[in-house]
């Protein structure tokens, strides 16, 4: 599939870059780009070739082999042969969490990038970015993405995550929420690393690869003072590499570990801007529940709706239930799997998937006034989260 370069217009492409200099002769790289690896073979050349090809060229790449098992380390090894801008961390199965903070601990460069080694750049991403956060000073710089699909044939479609009322602007999160409830893509951005260093933005290193992107993509959105949107797309998000459905009971719960951890930096914050980001917090939570409450298998969903509801009844009583960010259908949600998280799962699961299948569930749920509510807020009201079903910018 042809791809094209975002390099602002008017600006030429740089050269091809060459391979750097050996670590002592070349200096500190501009930007460190970490490269988590875990049995990824299949995908893998491409990643690091749209990262080899960048029209940047002051970077490190820092793949972190997290104990790969198959051809994964070798092509690796094919790159660091090739090119001294590459350097790998091998190390024991230890989950995505562990990989990225010994990455973040490598890392030497100015600014900080992250590539998941399904998922592949546009060529001008990294010059892009960069350009952007020298222009700026902003702690983040945030860009678009697309969705891939190699198969049956390549495609891929914008995703969306900037709106116009962002894009090309610089702005603080805490002053538009809309930013926290995106769908969390820690991947299509820059991260100025004084900034990461100085916030204490870390990964939490629970087992395997189970929602670590979202606690780091919430303590950035806390973190950060300044962030520029772009709304050109700098990345491929791969689509062809989706897991299935939950059907481990440790897995199922591995959500609330990363909440409870997004919980304790919130409350670290203290005052009212700590008070701000657990109402934040806990919106996010329920999409997030409703959202992993889908994927389990069906006897996993009656302990994890159960613990759910004990969650939200904590954060009820504590006042962080905020109405202007419970839009009509999501506060009868909550109702439901707060009063009784047995029925509400029946009720869920029993409705046909669809539009005719969830209004049936809201007339249960709440009857024609409830349906009343939720349809003219759809009409006439505008919710602070501003996304769509997919958690793109709406």
């Amino acid at each position: 599939m042809a791809q094209t370069s975002p390099v602002p217009q008017g600006q030429a492409a740089a050269a091809p870059p060459r391979p750097s200099a050996p670590d002592g002769a070349r200096g500190v790289p501009e930007v460190s780009v970490l490269v988590p690896i875990y049995n990824v073979e299949r995908y893998l050349e491409r990643c690091l070739s749209s990262l080899a090809g960048q029209t940047f060229a002051d970077f490190e790449a820092i793949c972190v082999n997290d104990g790969s098992t198959d051809a994964s380390r070798a092509i690796v090894q094919r790159f660091l042969d090739a090119d001294a801008r590459f350097r790998v961390i091998d190390k024991p199965n230890s989950g995505y969490g562990a990989s990225m903070n010994r990455g973040l601990d490598a890392a030497r460069g100015r600014y900080v990038a992250i590539l998941e080694s399904d998922d592949f750049l546009e060529p001008g991403a990294l010059e892009l970015l960069h350009a952007e956060a020298e222009r700026t000073g902003a702690d983040v710089v945030k860009a678009d993405f697309y969705l891939f699909w190699s198969r049956p044939s390549e495609r891929r479609e914008r995703f969306g995550i900037v709106d116009d009322r962002e894009a090309s602007r610089v702005l603080a999160p805490l002053d538009d929420l809309a930013v926290f409830f995106r769908k969390p893509s820690i991947w299509s951005a820059l991260y100025r690393h004084e900034f990461l260093e100085r916030s204490g933005v870390r990964f939490l290193e629970t087992p395997g690869a189970s929602y670590q992107d979202c606690g780091f993509s919430f303590k950035v959105w806390a973190s950060a003072r300044s962030v520029a949107f772009l709304s050109e797309p700098v990345l491929n998000y791969r689509q062809d590499n989706e897991q299935s459905s939950v059907n481990s009971a440790g897995k199922a719960f591995c959500i609330c570990d990363e909440y409870a951890l997004m919980e304790e930096f919130a409350r670290g914050r203290g005052g009212a801007e700590g008070a701000e980001l657990l109402r934040i917090l806990a919106r996010m939570r329920l999409d997030s529940y409703l959202w992993n409450l889908d994927r389990l298998a069906p006897e996993l969903r009656g302990p994890f709706a159960e613990r759910a509801a004990g969650e939200f009844r904590r954060i009820r009583s504590e006042g962080f239930v905020d109405p202007a960010l419970f839009e009509p259908a999501a506060a009868a949600e909550l109702d439901a799997l707060v009063a009784d998280p047995a029925a509400y799962c029946r009720l869920r699961y029993a409705a046909r998937p669809g539009a005719l299948g969830t209004l049936a569930r809201y007339l249960r749920m709440g009857g024609a006034p409830l349906v009343a509510r939720i349809a003219w807020f759809r009409l006439f009201g505008r919710s602070v989260r501003r996304i769509d079903g997919r958690g793109a910018a709406a």
